[in-house]
């Protein structure tokens, strides 16, 4: 888990020193934060349902050491398009490692400590948030833009020793191979993101629309009938699993462009350095891991339709408070939004896991795991494409007409360009253009509180008991 948070939060970092130092325009970037989304999001939910059958930890094993070799290829990239293939083959990575991480949890811990087990999950996710920005931030300062990606290699060594050494093997149900249901899945769900991303340059693509609706329609159709299907369908019977899910996809939307704005606004709009846009970011973090262990403990007492909306709605009010950002406020309202980002993510994140993963049988912790990670990586895609749409048309729009092209498309540009007067332009622009995408996250985080309240059970339910282990 901390390694691929790791690498999501610096990559957001280097942004800047990708565009000076690979020549990449914004579409370059675009696609090198999706083409990993691209290939994660078509591949997860088969390699969840296989680390059922051929073990979880194996599948962690393997994902690891694809994702380390993908991280020190990237490094030698000269070329946008040569970083971009080797995201995607971290994608790969990804979606093998992903699954496992979340249903080992819920297979080898008891009820009794499953819900601080995830807690501590999530929690690790914000220490990648730290270590990330802040170990990337010290790499950017003084080494070359290819060493964001170098630091993953470590990592992902420790990792593999530490499953070695530390980790039971589990497995689920030896149920049959689904070969069509693995095709389909993939067609659709990677034609459905593909869509998602390309949306917002060139409109809607009638053939990858048509290929997601017919590949998921498909899937669903047959894992109806198969007698051994991939993903069970009853599960999206139960209101907790659905409900989970929607609030998940929404959570996942509202947030998903947050990081990649605001590490962009620290550089650009404040002028902070690498080192303190990350440092800078660590309130949200604190306040996310507190939260995480008062939720974990409310978890007990309290439902996670009464923690997920609670967190919900406090998420709503952060977007609310960045949404009146103005050049004169600085750091300070900035700092007092992402702690209050941090607590609501605290409430709500492991509320809505435990929620999904508590209705999922134990034999099919893996594909569960995958969907949970499916879920997320369609909010986050649908967030990028959609949001980042947003920030990129409202940045236009509120540039002088007068301004030069460039300047008009991306900050960097206007930036660059050495003129006082388009430097303050670029930098109001790109305010008033986080405000509107703010207020987007707003509207997406009171949708998602609206749908927990109205589908998650009352009461609390009673969560899955472990499987043995192998």
């Amino acid at each position: 888990m901390l390694v691929l948070v790791v690498d999501s939060t610096v990559l957001n970092l280097a942004i800047p020193a990708l565009m000076r130092d690979l020549g990449a325009t914004p579409a370059d970037i675009q696609w090198i934060l999706d083409s990993y989304v691209l290939v994660f999001a078509g591949l997860v939910l088969t390699v969840g349902s296989l680390s059922d059958r051929y073990g979880r930890r194996r599948a962690l094993i393997i994902g690891l050491i694809i994702f380390g070799l993908a991280s020190g290829l990237a490094t030698l990239a000269t070329e946008p398009w040569q970083l971009i293939a080797a995201r995607a083959l971290m994608g790969v990575g990804g979606s093998v490692l992903m699954p496992s991480t979340l249903s080992i949890l819920i297979t080898v811990f008891d009820e009794d400590e499953r819900r601080k087990a995830i807690a501590a999950w999530s929690s690790v996710a914000m220490i990648g948030v730290i270590a990330g920005p802040t170990l990337g931030g010290v790499l950017l300062q003084h080494f070359y833009w290819g060493s964001v990606f170098l630091m993953n290699v470590p990592i992902a060594i420790v990792a593999v020793i530490a499953a070695v050494t530390l980790m039971p093997e589990t497995y689920g149900s030896s149920r049959g191979l689904d070969p069509v249901g693995v095709v389909l899945s993939i067609i659709g769900m990677s034609s459905l993101v593909w869509a998602v991303i390309t949306f917002p340059a060139d409109g809607w693509n009638l053939g990858l629309v048509a290929a997601a609706v017919l590949g998921l329609g498909g899937f669903v159709l047959w894992e109806r009938r198969t007698e051994h299907p991939m993903l069970p369908l009853g599960l999206f019977k139960d209101r907790a699993f659905s409900g989970a899910c929607a609030s998940i996809v929404l959570l996942a939307f509202g947030s998903g462009a947050l990081m990649l704005a605001l590490t962009q606004y620290l550089q650009f709009v404040l002028g902070y350095e690498p080192l303190q846009a990350g440092i800078a970011l660590l309130p949200y973090v604190v306040a996310a891991m507190i939260f995480n262990g008062v939720g974990a403990g409310l978890g007990k007492k309290v439902s996670n339709r009464t923690l997920i909306t609670l967190g919900l709605a406090v998420i709503a009010g952060a977007f609310g408070l960045l949404s009146t950002l103005d050049s004169s406020d600085g750091y300070l309202l900035l700092v007092v939004s992402l702690i209050v980002m941090g607590v609501g993510g605290g409430l709500a994140g492991p509320a809505a896991y435990t929620a999904l993963m508590g209705a999922v049988p134990p034999e099919h912790a893996g594909v569960g795991s995958a969907l949970n990670d499916t879920v997320q990586q369609v909010g986050i895609a649908l967030s990028i494409a959609i949001l980042g749409s947003v920030l990129s048309g409202a940045y236009t729009s509120s540039m002088p007409e007068s301004a030069p092209d460039a300047a008009r498309a991306s900050v960097n540009a206007a930036l660059d360009s050495g003129d006082p007067v388009l430097v303050d332009a670029g930098k109001e622009a790109f305010l008033s253009a986080m405000s509107v995408g703010s207020l987007v996250g707003l509207g997406f985080a009171i949708a998602a509180a609206i749908v927990a309240l109205a589908v998650l059970p009352r009461q609390r339910v009673t969560e899955v008991s472990p499987i043995p282990t192998h």
